[in-house]
This record gives C-alpha cells, structure tokens and sequence, in this order.
C-alpha cells in the first residue's frame, strides 16, 4: 500500500538574515512598520509541504502518490521530482497559474518571516481525490488551498483510510467548523505549539476535547520534543501509552530548520503504512528532522532507508 500525499509544490526562496530580527523592530512604531533585511546569502529551493513530504517519503523506501496542482512554469522542478523518484502522475498542470512560491527569511535565531503566493495551489480542489489512481492506506492532509484541505479530509475519512490532517500555515484560512470538521474522525491530527494554541483559540476546543476527536493527536515542539496522545477514536493504531513525551533528536548541526516539520511528517506516515507502533514514528519523524536540520533546503535528506534504518537503531537502540 502507497501513501496520498496532499499538499503544496512550491519554489522557496530562501535567504539568510545575519542578525536577528529583534534587533530591527522598535515596539512602539510597528503600525507604521518599514523595515528592510540585507540578506547577502539566497539559495532558491523546490519545497512545498506535500512536495516536501514525498521527497522524503522516498528516502524511507516507500512510493508515494503526491496530489497537488502546479503552474506552466514548473520546468526544472519536475525535472528534479524525476531524478528523485517522486512521481508526478497525479500532478494537475494549472496552465494559467504560476507555481506556488514562498520568500522566506531566517534570521540568527532560526526565526523566520515568510511570504508565500499560492498560484495554482489554491486551485487544489481541482486535483479530485476522487480521481487517485492506485491503492494507499493513509493520506495526508497539509497545507493546501482552503477548499482542497475541506474536501480531502472529508474524502479520505469518506474511503476509509487513515487521514492525518496536518494544517499547519493554512490554520488562519480555516474557521471554527471547517477546522473542527477536519479533525474531528481523523486517524491523526498534528500540529506544531504555535498551530496548536491557534487551534484551541479557533475551535474554542481544550486538549480533551480535540483529543476525543480524533485517534491520535501530536504536538510539536521543535528542538524541545514533541508529544504522542492517544485519542477518544479506536482507528486501529498501534499506541502501547496515554501519553508519550519523545525527546529531540540532536542535530549534528543547525544549518537550515525549513522542511523540518515535513520530514517529521514522513516519518510518521511511514509508521501508519507499515502498520508499525506510532510511538516509533514519532521517533523516527523526530530523527528525519534532525537529519535535515543538518542541511541545507527543504528537500536535501540524502541519505537511503537502509543508512536511515541504522541511525533510528543507533539512536534508540531498537531496530525500525
């Protein structure tokens, strides 16, 4: 069984801001803000969060279905989605759209200002799941056109397989009962600390009362860990705890954090594909994103599953 990945195709442009944002902003002048970064360092990247996903999907030996809409200007991406085995044949061409691009600034701290056109990605809802052809056990919703991320998620709990709704920067564009919707019969829902106040304060929902509706829930927190859940929904997951805290995994450097939160999502698609305990694929989508940490570019993980397999055993000391 394959995995549907939905979600964004985007060119990053990503540059390097060598001070830190804080030292640039003065508090009592920010409604008349006008401030410029002199960024020396500029890289453009192929990104977008289901791109991302399924890049690095692929780096865990499994083949997954990436639905997404693109522009005509796609050009040398697809060229790189060849050379890495992501497949395109799901891939909707919006002839009058650009592609999806993001300009995103990282400064010292790792913080980050991002501006981002969607293009052809809020066309999405045209990219039907309807339309999917293949088998796949587990889909992934992430950020995405508005509509797209309403319909799939709906879609995906509609066929019966496992939906793991994953908003992320499409929180803002989702109300109260569209979002609440969303999570509520998904297999897993994850989000990062920040997404997730943002989701308490939008579906006026406590941690209870999210985690009843779903199977799983996970929260991210970057360098300081993340938390596995179980949920109030028996989904057929494979969860030994209640509650489970996973720390980081240390990085051997901290060059890059954007598509962090992707290759952390791969990992635990991978889990839910191969039927493996959750607990393991929060810690193996915890190794992905200290892997990437350590380079630069959304989609730069090089290495195989066989050379993955042996860091997760390394670190944990429990073969994957």
């Amino acid at each position: 069984m394959s995995v549907l990945v939905t979600g964004s195709v985007a060119i990053d442009h990503i540059m390097v801001f060598e001070d830190h944002f804080r030292n640039h902003f003065v508090g009592d002048k920010l409604e008349k803000l006008n401030v410029a970064f002199h960024v020396p360092a500029m890289s453009k990247q192929y990104g977008g969060t289901g791109a991302n996903i399924a890049y690095n999907l692929k780096r865990l030996g499994l083949d997954p279905i990436l639905l997404a809409t693109v522009g005509s200007d796609l050009g040398a991406y697809a060229d790189w989605l060849d050379r890495h085995g992501v497949r395109r044949d799901h891939l909707r061409v919006i002839d009058d759209e650009y592609t999806a691009a993001a300009f995103i600034t990282t400064d010292l701290s790792n913080n980050q200002i991002i501006s981002f056109h969607p293009g052809a990605m809020d066309r999405a809802h045209e990219a039907r799941i309807a339309d999917v052809k293949g088998d796949y056990s587990v889909g992934i919703v992430s950020p995405n056109g508005r509509q797209a991320m309403i319909d799939y998620a709906r879609d995906l709990k509609a066929r019966g397989v496992h939906c793991v709704f994953d908003p992320g920067q499409g929180l803002p564009i989702l109300d109260r009962d569209s979002l609440t919707s969303a999570i509520t019969g998904s297999t897993v829902y994850i989000c990062n600390d920040y997404e997730w106040e943002l989701t308490r304060q939008t579906t006026g929902l406590d941690e209870d009362g999210i985690a009843e509706r779903v199977g799983a829930l996970v929260i991210t927190r970057g360098e300081e860990g993340s938390t596995l859940r179980r949920g109030g929904l028996d989904l057929g997951l494979d969860l030994s705890s209640e509650r489970i805290e996973v720390a980081p995994v240390r990085a051997e450097q901290a060059l890059d954090p954007t598509g962090c939160g992707d290759s952390y999502r791969a990992g635990l698609l991978f889990a839910i594909a191969q039927g493996l305990p959750l607990e393991k694929g929060v810690r193996l989508g915890s190794l992905m994103g200290a892997l990437k940490v350590a380079r630069r570019g959304p989609q730069s993980i090089d290495l195989d599953h066989d050379a993955i397999r042996a860091r997760y055993e390394a670190e944990y000391g429990e073969p994957l």
